[in-house]
């Protein structure tokens, strides 16, 4: 945002260090683990350099990777055969009467069990999927609000720091007045008391912007900002998306993780019905039996062994699990329904938001910044010739820095609002960034 030019204060504000420089020893190390991996730039940061750090160095954002990682090994997984078994048997020890006998048994799935399993983990994998690029969505959502946040704290300051210098001057003016006999002590106790309440603001306006600053580092991992300055375009509001909003919302992250848990939870109702059906182990071995002595033969003999096996589903007929997935099935359709109608309730409050925070800020940018300008102009004109006091000069220049205050608040609430539309809608991280080029000063 271009910055007033205050003719009374340039000396002040000259003589003073600017806030963006950090004093000797004050700017800690990065931490040994994240931070220090972080090529964080300390020169001035844009917004598509925030948003490159954050998405490479998020925790939360490789938590969620890992996670689409974990369910494509619970895919392959799901996907694998039974194992077979190989059993031997002796009976009796003696070894005249001893019988062995070696079989291989081979479990073989009906019912469309392993079918029905691998679906179940293929949804699962694109929930994960789905959960990673809404997690990007989210993370994008949180840097750009945060960075149009470091740029209004920025702005807020360099108005502080305006206030201050005319306050030093309008105090040195009052002392200079009062030694001279023109007025009485009285005005220069007013401006002093007034230049400590302006003092006092311009703190809490440094310790705004270091706070602000932090909580932007922190996303990628950093709780010790190294950069000094946001560099971005305040003042350029972004485009109204109430036209482009029907066509993203049925693409939404909220309801695509909601249709794809109906889909996993379908997938698992069938597998709970495919476990219905019992499965069959087929086996196939060689028996040792001992020689017959009766027949006289001097060795023994091999007897070929098949088997089938097949559990009697009398007892446990898998009714239970079925019907608790087919419950979950149901809830998780009431649970879309309800995702849709709180989707709708929060994209139209952001979208309304983002519609009266455009409208306050064009209208004070248009409207009250040019008359609240031109009399600061004139009242610190005045103010400089004597002919009006501190007070109709600190008068009009408060109401200046109110409007002003006014539409840094207006234009950030847009900013987010903006911002809230993308994480509700969806952008999967990949879309190109908001317009923040440096203003033209």
């Amino acid at each position: 945002m271009r910055t007033l030019f205050v003719p009374l204060a340039v000396m002040a504000l000259a003589a003073s260090p600017a806030f963006s420089q950090p004093a000797a020893g004050s700017n800690p190390s990065p931490i040994r683990h994240t931070a220090a991996a972080t090529p964080e730039p300390a020169s001035p940061l844009d917004l598509r350099s925030a948003l490159a750090l954050a998405l490479r160095f998020n925790p939360g954002l490789s938590s969620a990777s890992r996670e689409r990682e974990a369910s494509d090994a619970a895919v392959v997984q799901a996907g694998a055969w039974p194992n077979p078994v190989f059993d031997a048997q002796v009976e009796d020890l003696r070894r005249g009467n001893r019988t062995t006998t070696l079989q291989l048994s081979q479990p073989i799935e009906l019912g469309g069990k392993r079918a029905a399993r691998v679906t179940a983990a293929e949804r699962a994998r694109d929930q994960a999927a789905s959960a990673l690029l809404a997690r990007r969505s989210e993370l994008r959502a949180s840097v750009i609000t945060l960075f149009f946040e470091v740029l209004a704290a920025q702005e807020r300051l360099r108005l502080a720091q305006d206030s201050v210098g005319l306050a030093e001057v309008a105090t040195r003016a009052a002392a200079n007045r009062v030694a001279a006999g023109k007025v009485s002590p009285l005005e220069e106790s007013r401006a002093r008391v007034a230049e400590a309440g302006i003092r006092v603001e311009l703190l809490q306006a440094e310790g705004a912007l270091r706070s602000a600053r932090q909580q932007l580092a922190a996303l990628w991992g950093n709780p010790n900002p190294r950069f000094t300055q946001a560099d971005g375009a305040l003042d350029r509001l972004p485009a109204d998306a109430a036209a482009d909003v029907e066509g993203r919302l049925s693409a939404a992250p909220v309801l695509r993780q909601a249709r794809l848990e109906v889909e996993r939870r379908q997938a698992l109702s069938d597998l709970e019905q495919a476990r219905r059906v019992p499965d069959v182990t087929v086996s196939l071995g060689a028996k040792r039996v001992p020689a017959d002595e009766g027949m006289g033969s001097g060795s023994g003999r091999n007897q070929v062994v098949v088997g089938l096996s097949v559990p009697l589903p009398i007892f446990d007929t898998n009714r239970g699990n079925v019907a608790e997935a087919l419950s979950r099935e149901e809830k998780a359709r009431d649970e879309l329904a309800a995702a849709e109608l709180q989707l709708g309730a929060d994209v139209a409050q952001a979208t309304e938001r983002l519609r009266s925070a455009r409208a306050t800020a064009l209208t004070l940018q248009r409207d009250a910044l040019p008359g609240a300008e031109a009399a600061y102009k004139a009242a610190a004109r005045g103010f400089e010739l004597g002919k009006f006091s501190f007070l109709e000069a600190l008068d009009a220049q408060r109401t200046l820095f109110q409007v002003r205050n006014q539409h840094l608040l207006a234009v950030a609430d847009a900013h987010r609002a903006a911002a809230e539309l993308d994480r509700l809608l969806g952008t999967g991280g990949e879309e190109e960034t908001p317009d923040a080029a440096p203003a033209a000063r």
